[in-house]
């Protein structure tokens, strides 16, 4: 199975080509996958985002901080200062891990976690933004398999997660399964997903098997899909199986 890709790799550079992106274009540009937003909008996101999490780390926090209060949380009036303002962000987050140790317990909206939980959610948060800035300025997104299939896994932890607290709706069915196949090359067991009910909430594991519904398509394209960044009947998509099945997780992961 390939090695899981670093987070402290992976993230300074994707945080630099969704700065690219940004300061390319019109900062009022909308952005359609993200209703009332605009370019600016979405770069204040991410990289609040990142001193949100730098600052929750740094602290060793152990209850919410509040991301109002973070500093310097507002992005540059100058859309060409973005990229470097969100370069800055991501400097603040891994020198804050370096500090704190991966290791060591803080607070994450799932509950304490490691510090480095944070890196790898906060890497997979900008893969997910600039998909949008690449849908709102009409270019495209590429991703690394490895990248793309450890995105889909850090998202089906995600929904594992709140699918297990008290009063939420089941995202399956009970008895229905839910099989992804990322059909890069080299992935292996690591590009195959099956997803099942257990309990309330759901678990998952990698390897081959047969779903209620099975969709097959690149580990980026599949993550898009699971985001409802790409639709279920896009051709570069295959859906096999239950259509309804598919249809419900998508409508009930909505987060």
């Amino acid at each position: 199975m390939p090695t899981r890709p670093d987070p402290l790799i992976h993230l300074p550079e994707q945080s630099r080509l969704l700065g690219e992106v940004i300061a390319a274009a019109d900062p009022e540009t909308p952005v359609p996958t993200c209703p009332d937003w605009t370019l600016r909008t979405l770069a204040g996101h991410v990289g609040r985002g990142d001193r949100w999490a730098a600052e929750i780390v740094d602290t060793q926090a152990q209850e919410v901080v509040d991301p109002r209060t973070v500093e310097g949380g507002d992005p540059p009036a100058d859309p060409r200062g973005i990229p470097e303002w969100l370069a800055d962000g991501v400097a603040r987050l891994t020198g804050a891990l370096a500090a704190t140790g991966a290791g060591t317990r803080v607070w994450t909206f799932l509950g304490p976690r490691p510090a480095a939980w944070w890196v790898r959610r906060r890497l997979h948060e900008t893969v997910a933004h600039r998909a949008d800035a690449a849908l709102a300025t009409g270019g495209a997104l590429t991703l690394a398999p490895e990248l793309g299939a450890d995105a889909v896994s850090e998202w089906l932890d995600l929904v594992a997660a709140r699918s297990a607290a008290p009063g939420a709706e089941p995202v399956l069915d009970d008895g229905a399964t839910l099989h992804l196949h990322a059909t890069d090359g080299g992935l292996g067991e690591a590009g195959e997903w099956t997803v099942h009910r257990d309990g309330t909430g759901i678990a998952w594991e990698h390897g081959h098997a047969k779903g209620s519904v099975a969709v097959r398509g690149a580990a980026a394209d599949l993550h898009l899909m699971l985001l409802r960044r790409l639709a279920a009947d896009d051709p570069r998509l295959q859906v096999f199986g239950d259509p309804a099945v598919l249809a419900a997780w998508l409508a009930r992961t909505p987060f």
